[in-house]
């Protein structure tokens, strides 16, 4: 029963791992996926970041409206440590809540959490094992730029407002190198998936 943290910066291609361990029978938790249902209308902490931060990160129909949001704490150290104290806490709670269900379902699943800010947020759980979705930065800012359709300067704001490479790869028990082709990304899951289920 490994309960695995994938991790990795903006478009490091972290996420194409997760599908592909999905893909091999791993029970995949996403981070942004809960962070999105903690904030839901009428939710307690959709109430608190109103509290926090006023009305105008509320949409016409009571719904947070990130784009708002995101512009008040990016870039703003402060207010962006005040958002990670209403939403973390709640975070964390519902993902142990759904490691639980996932094992209580099949106590020998292959539980993998694929969150983004596992170095700001996680790093202490007891985790089996730390992947690293690794890729240097001037590939993945040409990839927000090319795939995501950001302007260059977006997409260096967005790699700078993250925690280093080298602070990703100091906690990692094992690297997937993504700066190859999408065959090479996935060769290197295989194996990883090999290596989690060898012992079942």
């Amino acid at each position: 029963m490994p309960l695995i943290a994938l991790t990795g910066g903006i478009a490091s291609g972290k996420s194409t791992i997760a599908r592909r361990l999905a893909d091999r029978g791993a029970v995949v938790v996403d981070a942004d996926a809960i962070v999105r249902d903690v904030q839901a209308v009428g939710s307690p902490v959709l109430d608190e970041i109103t509290a926090a931060f006023g009305e105008d990160v509320i949409t016409a129909d009571g719904a947070l409206d990130r784009a708002a949001l995101g512009a008040r704490v990016f870039g703003d150290d402060e207010a962006l440590a005040r958002l990670n104290a209403i939403v973390h806490p709640a975070v964390r709670a519902e993902s142990a809540r759904r490691f639980a269900a996932a094992f209580d379902a099949d106590p020998a699943a292959v539980v993998v959490y694929d969150v983004p800010l596992l170095v700001e947020a996680r790093v202490d759980d007891p985790w089996d094992l730390i992947v690293v979705a690794d890729a240097p930065a001037a590939l993945r800012a040409g990839r927000l730029v090319d795939e995501r359709g950001l302007s260059e300067s977006d997409a260096a704001a967005r790699l700078a407002s993250q925690v280093s490479d080298d602070r990703r790869r100091a906690i990692a028990d094992v690297v997937i190198d993504t700066a190859g082709s999408l065959e090479e990304t996935l060769t290197q899951a295989d194996a990883l998936w090999e290596r989690l289920t060898a012992t079942r």
